[in-house]
């Protein structure tokens, strides 16, 4: 295979990833930022080339899952096993929990948005063309390919690499690694995971702190999906980034975390009212109703 060509899938990969991670998961799932209407232009489209539902679908399920982690109202519940979170939960009917809890999700905010309903609404005819024919047919024009390898190669193969690179997320990242920020919660930091999913890997940093538009203490440790955010904020694209302040960081891991990051042990300075403000694990993002301004005031935003 011409290198060129390689590298051509290679992009094609991190291109429809950064559409559900930089996307529908950190942008839309958890406001973790803010982005304008020509790079959310360029995220549905992205995302639309990676076949992972409809971005109003995935939020739903996404903010469920974060109300609702590892109970039979959580889509992808952990608990029924790898299979199951990984893949089995949409071979099935969702269970009648997931309905139900799925009613009280706040989703407003993306009915409001144009772009994203506008991809709801003709997504069976805009996701086969950009997840497999557009990216086949630039194969053909440029190597010579034929229509069956072309779709084969850039289309099916690639989409396959973007899928479980993201359902990794729900399964490995749920149940092997370690707890370093909370260890009451299933959710682990996974380097493997990270790496295939472009920075989704760090998922016990995650739960704790949802709306950390970095999806982790480290920002550009196996995430490129926090490169992108960052790159498109320097150009003013991109603004109101929400991360955790490092002093709250500390104080999460030392109290409730697994010790794989430092010994745990009590800080004398932290009184109640920090405890409250930093345990927040049934939250799904900075717009959820259950937010409180005291969990809100650990929040750094920048490029405002």
């Amino acid at each position: 295979m011409d290198m060129s060509l390689r590298l051509y899938i290679v992009g094609l990969i991190f291109f429809s990833g950064i559409g559900v991670t930089a996307g529908a998961h950190r942008l839309w799932s958890h406001r973790s930022y803010k982005a304008n209407t020509p790079l959310r232009l360029l995220l549905v489209f992205s995302n639309s080339t990676a076949f992972m539902n409809p971005i109003y679908e995935f939020v739903r399920d996404h903010r469920i899952h974060h109300k609702f982690t590892d109970t039979d109202a959580d889509p992808h519940n952990a608990k029924r096993g790898f299979f199951f979170s990984h893949m089995g939960w949409l071979m099935v009917k969702k269970h009648p929990d997931v309905k139900l809890k799925g009613k009280l999700i706040d989703m407003s905010d993306i009915e409001a948005d144009k772009i994203v309903m506008w991809q709801r609404k003709y997504y069976a005819y805009v996701m086969p063309l950009c997840t497999f024919f557009l990216p086949a047919f630039i194969a053909m024009y440029f190597w010579g390919l034929r229509l069956w390898p072309a779709l084969k190669l850039c289309g099916v193969m690639r989409w396959l690499i973007v899928l479980h690179g993201a359902w990794f997320v729900n399964s490995a990242a749920h149940i092997w690694g370690n707890k370093p920020y909370d260890s009451s919660i299933s959710s682990t930091e996974n380097p493997f995971v990270s790496f295939f999913a472009m920075g989704e890997g760090w998922h016990n940093y995650h739960h704790a702190f949802p709306w950390d538009y970095k999806t982790s203490e480290l920002p550009y440790h196996l995430n490129f999906s926090t490169a992108f955010i960052d790159f498109f904020a320097r150009i003013g694209w991109a603004r109101d980034l929400k991360t955790v302040k490092k002093d709250m960081i500390i104080k999460r891991s030392l109290r409730t975390g697994d010790r794989s990051l430092q010994k745990k042990q009590d800080d004398p300075n932290e009184n109640e009212e920090e405890q409250k403000s930093d345990h927040n694990n049934d939250i799904w993002g900075w717009n959820d109703k259950d937010l409180t301004s005291e969990q809100k005031s650990i929040a750094k935003i920048t490029y405002q």
